[in-house]
């Protein structure tokens, strides 16, 4: 059962109608069959009506000949008995007759110019305004001046039949229509159902879910990235876990370490002469915690924008003999021998100096972390490219037990080492590594971890060059 999802990322508790896939697929489907239905309508009935109207011409041309044969072959006393025959037959057809004797009409209705085409001679076919109204005419010429004419009303049948006939074809289409949207909206509709049901569930906290993958295309996908996305944020917060396991872990060492002193003092059980080392052991604890507090608060600001950052032109070779004389000392109280490797001229980079030195310090005391007495530390220095403009490249190596090709892939997330040694060799609080990589990033340059010459591990941080030698040397 999925659980409630409430916040401003929560669906509206009711659906309003006509605003659903369903109601909408529905709508636009029924939509398409009515306009298909009428389009057809439109298209159709001028097509019709034009092909009743042509069958009607053709079938008084025919009458019309057959008037006109009828009265030719008469002889003159027969005529006007057969034609009063003819014109009842084809009255009784709805058909108006009219006779031209001697260049006159029996009777009025008929244009003049009409008249006077059929009393020269001239047969007429088509429509011609017959008593103020537009008629089909069929007119032939008799000898003698003579003539017969037939008009007929044109026909609207069609047009009242398909009228009448359109509201059945429209129900049918309106039908299909709902039954098809139904249906698709339906189909439609199921996995985008499933897609946030899941979606309502992993925002709950069930990291388990999966939707089903299946055709079409498009859901498919929606499939795989819903389930890519389970996978991640599941992979996400186990690493969460792990990191802030390890987090209180190192925090508990230092607290605990100084709360034992501090209940030592308070009870009165040390002797005046172990105060001093007590202090010192106490304050040393305290600089870690203050370190591992410092750590997680750079991490916690790297990708704000209010970081602070100063950036300008610096000398690596000489950052690099700023660093030898701080370290030289530490590593050789320990028995570890340390090196610097300078080209011996000036390798500029711009880059902050304050944090580049904080990204060499952490990676120089990660390497005394680990390296085994007579085991050496390498500070080196050398220049990116060709040109003074191309920026230098800083590495720390070391003798010590070094990576794996699958830590080296990991070697910059924090707390992955942490988890994977802690037991193993020494480790740190497994967020130097990734708050180096993020400062890095954050100057603009780049970290890579690889394999060391000297046995160990070596990090190589690329710096860019100074913009204005840059510009100067363009």
């Amino acid at each position: 059962m999925a659980l409630p999802v409430v916040g401003p990322g929560a669906p509206p508790a009711g659906r309003r109608p006509g605003h659903t896939l369903t109601a909408r697929a529905v709508l636009v489907t029924c939509a398409v069959a009515l306009v298909s239905v009428l389009v057809t309508a439109l298209v159709a009935v001028p097509l019709a009506v034009r092909g009743a109207e042509r069958r009607d011409q053709d079938a008084l041309a025919a009458q019309a000949r057959l008037a006109a044969d009828v009265l030719r072959i008469r002889p003159a006393r027969q005529r006007d008995n057969a034609g009063d025959r003819l014109i009842r037959q084809l009255r009784q057809q709805r058909i108006d007759v009219y006779v031209v004797r001697g260049g006159q009409v029996d009777r009025r209705g008929l244009p003049a110019p009409l008249v006077a085409r059929v009393a020269a001679g001239g047969n007429v076919s088509g429509r011609r305004l017959v008593d103020g109204e537009r008629r089909l005419v069929e007119a032939r010429a008799l000898p003698g001046g003579d003539g017969v004419v037939l008009t007929r009303a044109v026909t609207t049948g069609p047009w009242r039949q398909v009228l009448r006939g359109l509201w059945l074809p429209l129900l049918a289409g309106l039908a299909a229509g709902a039954a098809a949207g139904l249906f698709l909206a339906r189909r439609l509709a199921r996995p985008i159902r499933t897609a946030a049901d899941a979606a309502a569930r992993l925002r709950a906290g069930d990291r388990a879910v999966r939707v089903p993958v299946e055709p079409p295309d498009e859901v498919a996908d929606l499939a795989y990235a819903l389930n890519g996305l389970a996978a991640a944020l599941a992979t996400s917060e186990g690493r969460q876990r792990e990191f802030l396991l390890s987090v209180s872990h190192e925090l508990r060492t230092p607290l605990t370490a100084i709360r034992g002193y501090a209940e030592a003092l308070a009870d009165g059980v040390l002797d005046a002469d172990a105060v001093p080392a007590t202090g010192r052991t106490v304050l040393a604890e305290a600089e870690h915690l203050d370190r591992l507090v410092s750590d997680l608060l750079a991490l916690a600001r790297l990708e704000a924008a209010d970081f602070p950052l100063e950036p300008g032109p610096v000398d690596l070779t000489r950052l690099a003999a700023d660093a030898e004389r701080t370290w030289s000392d530490r590593c050789a109280a320990v028995g570890v021998p340390f090196r610097v490797e300078t080209p011996g001229v000036p390798v500029p980079a711009y880059t902050d100096p304050g944090r580049i030195r904080q990204v060499v310090d952490g990676l120089l005391e990660n390497a005394l972390r680990v390296v085994p007495p007579g085991a050496p530390v390498v500070l080196a220095v050398r220049p990116a490219g060709a040109g003074p403009a191309a920026g230098g490249v800083l590495e720390v190596r070391d003798g010590g037990p070094g990576f794996t090709d699958d830590d080296l892939a990991v070697a910059f997330e924090r707390g992955a080492l942490h988890q994977r040694y802690r037991g193993v060799r020494k480790v740190g609080s497994g967020l130097g590594l990734a708050l180096a990589a993020g400062l890095v990033r954050r100057l603009g340059g780049d970290i890579a971890a690889g394999h060391a010459p000297e046995g160990g591990a070596a990090f190589a941080v690329r710096l860019p060059g100074d913009p204005y030698l840059t510009r100067t040397s363009a």
